[in-house]
């Protein structure tokens, strides 16, 4: 199957009710932990939010005294770390 065939799969692509899933648990559970160790930007993988994204990442950047997610990319080769110190 080509890449581009693959990505018009839904495997492939997040609806509405997945990333805001995402973004909640990003706002609830990992800022906190990149205001600790003074993140500013950077690429996270999403199993924080579930098995089901263990695929995907998200590009993050601060803006103001905050962050915001600024993209959702699929990653087949992704995988996630802790943010504990």
């Amino acid at each position: 199957m080509s890449n581009n065939l693959e990505k018009r799969h839904p495997k492939y692509e997040l609806d509405d009710d997945d990333k805001g899933r995402i973004t909640e648990v990003f706002f609830e559970n990992i800022i906190p932990k990149l205001r600790k160790l003074s993140a500013r930007i950077g690429t996270l993988n999403c199993d924080f939010a579930g098995k089901e994204y263990e695929n995907w990442n998200i590009h993050f950047k601060s803006k103001g005294s905050g962050f915001e997610i600024v993209d959702f990319e699929y990653d087949k080769d992704s995988f996630g770390f802790s943010l504990e110190p």
